[in-house]
């Protein structure tokens, strides 16, 4: 089973690499941005599914990232690959500065402080026309012939996070993560330092949506603050996590997948009712299935939490 499961791994890979070759440009664009839901959403998880707090603020991260490799690549003439890798370490810096006071609060609190750090970002940036042009957006440079090649970032960025998450989960990292979910005042009694590590977390899980959004910047070649602030695209990473498996290797991956596929079907014929259909999905998730696809079936079979 172990085996077929990597082979066929190797081959979704392999396939998924030669795709641009191959593929339509409308095609490369679709897994382009299936490739950034499996990143946040994945990332997400590593906050949320883990430790149990619930992150509403998560694409401030996403912007983030996307400002910052917009200034840098506009004003300072910075590479796009390099300007998004700084927009990943900015969405660190920011994870450090917020956290820190945040999760010092729990449950409901620290997400509704979550939610108010994306509307305050959202304002700064407004705020500071003459940095990111205000309401007024900001313009990149016209890049030729760029989809393939943040394809290929892309997809890179998505592979690196699940790798990540793998590696954590089978962890004694993930291990005390995973304790602080079930029972922080046990983890707390049990001598792990639950503060240091709810921060580590989330320092990791801030860096991919900052990578993915300085890509998604560079792709579209434009950004202003209602673009990359939505708060939509934090309630979509959570509910793709919530619908593969919270706290799993390749739930969210499953989840990004199916939702994504499934949006983009409904979302071709039925342009005004697909949010009526993506609303319907999270409460069924949320009253039917709260542990989602992979959860159920780790708890009905028994199976392994490397899954």
């Amino acid at each position: 089973m172990k085996r077929w499961f990597f082979a066929g791994l190797v081959v979704t890979l392999a396939a998924l690499a030669l795709y641009p070759m191959q593929g339509t440009g409308y095609g490369v664009r679709t897994v382009l941005q299936l490739f950034m839901w499996i990143a946040l959403a994945q990332s997400w998880n590593l906050i949320s599914g883990l430790t149990g707090y619930v992150s509403f603020g998560h694409v401030a991260f996403f912007g983030m990232g996307a400002y910052t490799a917009g200034i840098l690549v506009t004003k300072l003439g910075w590479p796009w690959l390099l300007a998004c890798l700084a927009g990943g370490v900015m969405a660190m810096v920011l994870a450090l500065v917020i956290g820190w006071p945040c999760f010092r609060l729990k449950g409901p609190y620290f997400a509704i402080a979550m939610l108010g750090l994306n509307e305050v970002l959202r304002v700064i940036v407004s705020y500071f026309e003459g940095l990111t042009g205000g309401g007024s957006g900001l313009s990149m440079p016209t890049l030729l012939h760029a989809s393939v090649p943040i394809y290929y970032a892309m997809g890179l960025t998505a592979l690196l996070v699940t790798g990540l998450t793998y590696i954590i989960i089978t962890s004694r990292f993930g291990l005390r993560l995973m304790t602080i979910r079930e029972d922080e005042v046990a983890a707390e009694a049990m001598g792990i330092d639950t503060f240091r590590y709810k921060l580590y977390a989330f320092l990791l899980s801030a860096a991919g949506p900052g990578i993915v959004g300085g890509l998604a910047a560079r792709d579209q070649g434009y950004i202003e603050p209602m673009s990359v602030f939505p708060l939509i695209t934090t309630i979509t990473m959570i509910v793709m996590v919530l619908f593969g498996g919270k706290g799993t290797i390749w739930g969210p991956v499953l989840g990004a997948v199916l939702l994504f596929t499934f949006q983009e079907i409904v979302w071709a014929r039925f342009i005004y009712l697909h949010q009526l259909f993506f609303g319907g999905i999270i409460v069924a998730v949320v009253l039917l299935m709260p542990r989602g696809i992979l959860g159920v079936l780790q708890q009905k079979y028994n199976l392994p939490r490397t899954i």
